[in-house]
């Protein structure tokens, strides 16, 4: 089974008089009369990231990565705890000094603290972390609106290229590695996104197993559908450059595959001259990419006037 499935079947059940869970459908614990949110995720080497040949790097995206979670749901991050196992060459004097100096770095970024932990003995690298922040609402993940138009943060892709290139399996020019590499191993995460999402966002996620693996997250439980233009999902400047330079890549089997942490919401289209004017003064990169429809089964894909369903290329889900 998939990890919804898992969720589901033997979870959910657990939860029903906990009301703050939100029956574990979104990625957040939410106490409302406490002000209190919570989330919590888990890395482990070989799946989240390849190796720890860079562990200044992987710890900055494993950290962004947790910090998007709240961030997404309109509430600022404040204080994080953070749990890690390894062995005498994962931790060594000088792999724990670049971990701690990038967690220094990290911490002056966001605003953030370390409050906590735990590390444990072991042969395989893994880190959990758990982020708390107050808010006194939250964007929830099942709240859009028949007709709602869907955005995105920031651009897709540059983080899949980047992985493609740590595993050797494309080759693009020299001068373009290192941009995609940090794509990889620091999400651009905007800590603007939180004020931003509370004002105009019905509802939202962030992208983390892949652009529509998530969107169907995110609007599962109204059993709503969607239709998203291909052609509206602008890309950055390097990644037009790579697709230039390799004509047989394909911008759906790019977008489509996560690790991006970029947002993905909804919004009434009323909101839509609001939006521009204030993603513009606030210089945030927010493209409008599709709407949400009344029926799962009409969910499609428009590439020109072309119009498709995507079956492959989803993105990534964990299988028990």
């Amino acid at each position: 089974m998939n990890e919804v499935q898992l969720i589901d079947k033997y979870l959910k059940r657990l939860t029903k008089k906990n009301n703050s869970s939100q029956g574990l459908n979104d990625d957040i614990f939410f106490d409302k009369s406490n002000k209190l949110s919570v989330s919590i995720d888990t890395y482990v080497e070989k799946i989240h990231f390849p190796n720890f040949k860079v562990p200044n790097f992987v710890i900055k995206k494993i950290l962004r990565s947790s910090l998007s979670d709240l961030i997404c749901k309109g509430v600022k991050p404040k204080y994080y705890f953070l749990s890690a196992s390894g062995n005498s060459k994962s931790f060594s004097k000088k792999n724990l000094k670049k971990i701690s100096n990038s967690l220094l770095s990290e911490q002056k970024r966001f605003d953030i603290k370390l409050s906590g932990g735990d590390t444990v003995y072991s042969n395989t690298n893994s880190f959990t972390c758990c982020v708390i922040g107050f808010s006194n609402k939250i964007v929830k993940r099942h709240n859009s609106m028949i007709g709602d138009d869907i955005y995105i943060s920031g651009h897709l892709g540059d983080s899949f290229i980047g992985l493609q290139i740590l595993k050797k399996n494309i080759s693009i020019p020299k001068i373009l590695k290192k941009y995609f590499i940090s794509k990889f191993y620091m999400p651009s995460i905007n800590l603007k996104m939180v004020n931003f999402l509370q004002k105009f966002a019905n509802t939202s996620i962030d992208i983390s197993d892949g652009l529509l693996i998530d969107l169907k997250k995110m609007i599962r439980q109204q059993k709503y559908g969607f239709s998203i233009r291909l052609d509206d999902i602008k890309l950055s400047n390097q990644l037009k450059k790579v697709l230039n330079i390799n004509k047989r890549l394909k911008i759906e089997n790019i977008i489509f595959n996560g690790d991006d942490y970029e947002i993905i919401f909804t919004s009434h289209k009323k909101n839509r001259s609001s939006i521009t004017q204030y993603s513009k003064n606030n210089n945030l990169k927010i493209q409008r990419i599709g709407k949400i429809l009344k029926k799962h089964q009409d969910s499609h894909i428009l590439k020109g006037n072309k119009k498709f369903r995507i079956n492959k290329n989803l993105g990534y889900t964990h299988q028990f």
